[in-house]
């Protein structure tokens, strides 16, 4: 006998197909929908519906957007692109307010080993916009781990015969940290990237 009717366990089964949810917290969630109004679940239902027609990608920068082209490309410096694996990542950046150039989703890193190659990423489309436009500097803002790392690389000798400056975002430690809590590689990097004061 199945512990759930098949309405609460079709939602509990598709709550739990969300990144981060386990069965337990995909209870929860379909607990606090069967509770809610039937207008407060229309209104959830609608919003999900909603995102999921009117949100497309940038066709310059790969970017959420509710039209062909987002906020962020048509107001701000071309001349400074800010590359980056996924959209959350620009969300991150934005929060800082302080780049005031485009970005460029890669959506995704180079990963041999689970089959991405550079012809499974937006690399083209990169050097592409470098081709065309008046692009002073590419900084590489990748996660700084394997991938990250290979993927900016990779990308910085693609656009060695453009003459653009590639930068790549400064790594250290964090403040608040205790050196010795700190990584062997983060150490280490911090010490090569010192700067003068």
């Amino acid at each position: 006998m199945e512990v759930f009717i098949e309405p609460i366990g079709r939602l509990i089964n598709e709550f739990s197909k969300l990144p981060g949810v386990g069965k337990k917290t995909a209870q929860r969630y379909a607990y606090k929908i069967i509770n809610m109004s039937e207008q407060e679940a229309r209104d959830f239902a609608d919003a999900i519906v909603g995102a999921k027609r009117k949100v497309r990608f940038c066709k310059i920068c790969g970017n959420f957007s509710e039209e062909d082209t987002c906020e962020i490309c048509k107001q701000r410096d071309p001349s400074v692109i800010c590359v980056v694996k996924e959209p959350k990542d620009v969300i991150a950046l934005e929060k800082l307010h302080e780049f005031k150039g485009v970005y460029h989703v890669l959506h995704g890193v180079l990963d041999p080993m689970n089959g991405v190659s550079a012809n499974d990423i937006r690399i083209h489309e990169l050097l592409l916009r470098v081709q065309e436009g008046d692009v002073k500097e590419v900084i590489m803002a990748t996660n700084p781990d394997v991938e990250g790392e290979a993927t900016a690389m990779y990308i910085a000798k693609l656009l060695k015969p453009f003459e653009v400056k590639v930068t790549r975002l400064s790594r250290g430690i964090p403040i608040g940290s205790e050196l010795e809590y700190t990584d062997e590689v983060t150490l280490a990097r911090a010490l090569i990237e010192r700067k003068e004061i």
